[in-house]
């Protein structure tokens, strides 16, 4: 039986508000945000002071409209040994994007995170997963713009996103830039979600340390985590005018996941998306 403490896993983070997420876009418009109290800042570090409590290091996909109002937070991440990567400028959907605009949104992230830190940035998320059959063209705008990796599939049936017949674990693809999907594990003849976010915040702690371990020893692969700042604020703001879906999805179990996720980082080992699939410049 394999020892799942040996296993090294990345645990990653998506660097942006609640105002930001997608589930909100029918009401909140990214003209509003500046209306919003932010709270990222303080979310944010709060989660660093959990992973140096655990001795983690982690990967942070950051938002480009983040990273220009708090400077000193990203520099911090990067201080403490975490990896910085981004997540776009502004949470748009790749899939809701044209190639210009989808290549202006990624530039102007990557060009400031870089500015900042002085150093490469090679890794991409894209808000919500939304890289798929209608935009495969993103993978090669990605690529020109020096991106080494990405992280931006998610096989799996969904409203928002999903590519259920795409690969399942990193692979390089043709366009010579490597894609970390995240991992759903077969069950039942699905392919039941398990990456984290959402999910996490859905399924008892028993029952995603059972998934979890499943998937490590079933696939023999690395397991990769994402989660968000906002997804251990409880006192957040609640959005009464948001649909009964979204609030759903956005607030459930808010209060545990802090708990849950000290246990996740007690019961796995985990790193950067650099150090699990050994991915350099």
């Amino acid at each position: 039986m394999q020892d799942i403490k040996t296993c090294l896993n990345a645990m990653t983070v998506d660097v942006e508000d609640f105002f930001h997420v997608s589930a909100f876009d029918s009401i909140i418009k990214p003209e509003d945000w500046d209306q919003y109290q932010p709270r990222v800042d303080n979310n944010t570090r709060r989660l660093l002071d959990i992973f140096a409590k655990h001795n983690v290091k982690s990967t942070f996909f950051v938002l480009g409209w983040v990273a220009e109002r708090y400077p000193e937070l990203i520099k911090e991440i990067h201080r403490q040994g975490h990896e910085v990567a981004s997540h776009g400028y502004a949470h748009r959907r790749a899939s809701e994007q044209n190639e210009q605009e989808f290549i202006a949104d990624v530039r102007r992230s990557k060009d400031h995170l870089q500015d900042l830190l002085g150093e490469e940035i090679i890794g991409y998320r894209a808000p919500s997963f939304s890289i798929g059959y209608t935009n495969e063209w993103a993978f090669a705008a990605l690529k020109d713009l020096g991106f080494v990796y990405s992280s931006s599939t998610y096989p799996v049936k969904h409203d928002l996103y999903g590519t259920p017949d795409w690969p399942r674990f990193a692979y390089q693809r043709k366009e010579d830039i490597t894609e970390i999907p995240i991992p759903t594990l077969k069950m039942w003849g699905k392919q039941v979600p398990i990456g984290g976010g959402g999910y996490f915040r859905l399924y008892p702690y028993a029952l995603t340390r059972y998934l979890v371990k499943k998937y490590l020893e079933q696939e023999k692969q690395p397991y990769s985590f994402y989660f968000h700042p906002w997804e251990i604020d409880a006192e957040q703001p609640k959005l009464t005018n948001a649909s009964a879906k979204s609030r759903f999805r956005h607030y459930i179990n808010l209060k545990h996941t802090e708990g849950k996720l000290e246990r996740l980082l007690q019961d796995f080992s985990w790193s950067t998306m650099r150090d699990v699939y050994g991915i350099s410049t």
